[in-house]
């Protein structure tokens, strides 16, 4: 299954494991890599610039496949040496580069001068026309069913990719909703050239998360999700838990005299990380998507590209080519 992202990249499968704090490790992003996918270490979670070279290093002792690196650009409680992070990047020799958050503009002259190819996170059609406008080789579009942040737009999948397909001529993914081989068929039916799972890579065997964590979103179902943040205009999905539901009240009691200050407790990220650590799945907010409805294993990194990919090629020669009789008139 060849696309333009296949060729852009140089890789076997049009599926992107895009970058996810604390889960994106040299574990995870090696065993996708070696499934044929594209895999993203997430750069912030790492503690220091320094630390990022380390874990891309040792992701390249697990792999000799295409590989990037995520940078997440987004207003922090603590200042963030994003310039320090991006110039880890072009030093290492990675020569793939998932951004996300605010504009990468001001970091585009450090990976283009050592021939990095970029691919940026957009939530909207107008966000990646100003990608492609600021040189991105790619970008990965996020409807509303996303983990993370999906945006202030609310705007599905569904129309946003076809309209996406309609203004950018550089490929992109399609992102937020996609966990098996009838998401990338449809992915690729409406314009796109790929598809990126967050949420699904994390129920896999590699991910570097606690079981309960994995065996939490195999129970759970699409209604499974908070959006949180909506009074902040930073709008959030998350896994439906107590801390969210404790987040939600008190943006209903604030109202719009709310402020991240009246969050911060609830929202750190490190009791997200002790989530992922310890296994208490209410200890913290921890990002999922709607997907979860549609995760019903936890498969090797390999397993589940092989059979997205397989069940796909199926899907197009036989149910799809079935509709269609050889003269081209409707069946």
């Amino acid at each position: 299954m060849k696309t333009r992202i296949t060729e852009l990249f140089g890789i076997e499968h049009p599926i992107v494991q895009g970058g996810m704090q604390w889960v994106g490790r040299a574990e995870l992003v090696s065993a996708v890599a070696n499934g044929g996918g594209l895999g993203f270490i997430t750069a912030l979670t790492q503690p220091s610039p320094e630390d990022l070279t380390k874990e891309i290093a040792r992701t390249r002792e697990m792999t000799d496949k295409p590989f990037g690196v995520n940078l997440t650009i987004l207003p922090t409680l603590k200042p963030v040496p994003y310039q320090e992070y991006a110039q880890a990047i072009a030093d290492s020799g990675v020569k793939i580069v998932e951004t996300a958050g605010r504009s990468p503009e001001p970091f585009m002259p450090t990976f283009k001068t050592v021939g990095i190819k970029v691919i940026h996170k957009c939530t909207s059609v107008r966000h990646s026309v100003k990608a492609e406008a600021v040189g991105c080789d790619a970008v990965s579009v996020d409807g509303f069913e996303c983990a993370g942040h999906p945006g202030e737009d609310d705007i599905p999948g569904l129309i946003l990719l076809p309209a996406t397909a309609d203004k950018v001529t550089i490929p992109f993914v399609a992102s937020g909703g996609f966990g098996d081989a009838r998401g990338l068929v449809a992915a690729l039916a409406l314009g796109a050239d790929g598809i990126n799972m967050g949420s699904r890579f994390m129920a896999t065997l590699e991910a570097p998360i606690h079981d309960n964590v994995k065996e939490a979103m195999v129970a759970a179902d699409e209604r499974n999700t908070e959006l949180m943040y909506r009074t902040l205009r930073n709008t959030a999905r998350v896994f439906k838990n107590q801390v969210a539901g404790k987040v939600l009240e008190i943006e209903r009691e604030k109202g719009d005299d709310i402020k991240i200050e009246d969050l911060a407790q609830y929202v750190s990220g490190q009791r997200g990380k002790i989530v992922f650590e310890d296994g208490n799945i209410d200890h913290g907010i921890w990002s999922a998507g709607m997907v979860v409805g549609l995760i019903n294993d936890i498969p090797s990194c390999a397993d589940l590209i092989s059979r997205i990919v397989r069940e796909a090629e199926r899907i197009i020669a036989h149910r799809l080519a079935g509709l269609v009789n050889p003269t081209g008139q409707a069946a």
